[in-house]
């Protein structure tokens, strides 16, 4: 078993005792951190004339980020040296900033980390989907400039899912289990706020009993969460009847939704890299490249940037990807992952409580006919419209 012992003072304890020597990731070496030391402390000095008006105000918080970053895994700013009680083997490990969406290896860790707890923890033994939220781009700055907004963003997906999973099955007092986590970011780190959703492919209900539902149909759920996030916006007051209509008026609404396949509980691989996916780092330093201002035929530092999925490359001056980057860092104490439904934190500990939470006793397949389904969900539809905290009833004249 090993124990932690923390120190400051790492190179004159390891030499006098000859302990070994904890090897550093040394991410002072990686193109990224050199860009980063290079340039945050002009990027705060230049935002409010060069940045404000695009991303919003600069927030105080971005730089305690920074400047951790820039101490992770460096010794000297302190470290903890590990025992072995067992075999009496010891070595010292640097801290780490623990800083999410910016320091690529503790972002990583992270990821690892979830992706084990969502799959260990978590997910049932059942099957599951993942599903992508997307809202249009006239409505992404409300987003960015007040982040508190996402959290609303995740109820709004919430209870459109909600009703349409219990829809999709046809048991008494149905539960679906969601987990909800916001990404921010685009292929170009461009502010685009949508959600990565994992989902039950159908309900609990008694005691632990599951059912599965209907295949989904991603076009059934466009409109009610189109309504439902033009009702957030309307009654947190960052847009009106005006551009309601607007939109609803469009040809294409820019609303999107994906629905994947059906992953079987039996494929522990395909589940867990699904959790790690939902909560996957803004950025890849292998598709970054740093010019430095000296390299550059202008002297203008730059950052060439590949996008993953396109392959295409776009290319930024280092401050104005550096501004992308930081737009992208949760506010302190930000939740960025959302548990709702038979996953949410109070009914796992209810569950857990009564000793019953790693119980499921049956499996059913699905006893809804489609054409009663297709029935159930025109008329919650219709409910979405009339509903008095639904868009619709505010763009009334």
């Amino acid at each position: 078993m090993y124990h932690l012992l923390f120190g400051n003072n790492m190179i004159r304890t390891a030499a006098d005792k000859k302990l070994d020597l904890y090897k550093p990731r040394q991410p002072s070496k990686s193109s990224y951190y050199k860009l980063i030391e290079a340039h945050h402390e002009e990027l705060k000095s230049v935002w409010e004339e060069r940045y404000q008006p695009k991303y919003g105000f600069w927030r105080p918080y971005v730089m305690n980020v920074i400047y951790r970053y820039l101490d992770c895994g460096d010794p000297h700013f302190g470290f903890a040296r590990v025992r072995c009680s067992d075999c009496g083997n010891e070595y010292l490990l640097a801290f780490s900033c623990k800083r999410r969406h910016f320091c690529p290896s503790c972002h990583q860790k992270r990821v690892v980390e979830f992706g084990e707890h969502l799959h260990n923890d978590v997910l049932k033994y059942v099957s599951h989907r993942q599903w992508v939220f997307s809202i249009p781009k006239r409505l992404r700055p409300y987003f960015m400039y007040d982040r508190k907004l996402l959290s609303k963003l995740s109820i709004c997906a919430w209870k459109v899912l909600s009703e349409y999973l219990k829809q999709s099955v046809d048991v008494e007092d149905p539960v679906p289990g969601c987990v909800i986590a916001v990404q921010t970011f685009g292929e170009f780190l461009n502010f685009n706020p949508h959600l990565h959703i994992i989902t039950t492919n159908g309900c609990f209900y008694g005691d632990g009993e599951f059912v599965n539902g209907l295949s989904p149909k991603t076009e059934d759920l466009i409109v009610p969460f189109a309504m439902e996030v033009f009702s957030m916006l309307k009654k947190e007051s960052k847009i009106n009847n005006f551009i309601i209509q607007n939109m609803m008026n469009w040809q294409h609404s820019g609303f999107n939704i994906y629905c994947g396949q059906a992953v079987s509980p039996f494929d522990n691989e395909s589940v867990e890299r699904l959790s790690q996916y939902i909560v996957r780092a803004p950025l890849s330093q292998e598709r970054m490249t740093y010019i430095p201002g000296y390299s550059s035929s202008d002297g203008t530092a730059k950052v060439i940037y590949e996008g993953k999925t396109t392959g295409m490359k776009e290319t930024f001056t280092a401050l104005d990807w550096i501004a992308r980057l930081v737009t992208h860092i949760p506010n302190k104490g930000e939740q960025m992952v959302r548990y709702y439904g038979y996953y949410s934190n109070k009914s796992r500990g209810m569950r857990d409580k009564e000793g019953i939470d790693n119980v499921v006793l049956v499996t059913s397949v699905v006893d809804v006919r489609r054409k009663k389904f297709r029935k159930n969900w025109a008329r919650l539809i219709q409910n979405f419209q009339h509903s008095p905290s639904s868009a619709p009833n505010a763009i009334v004249p």
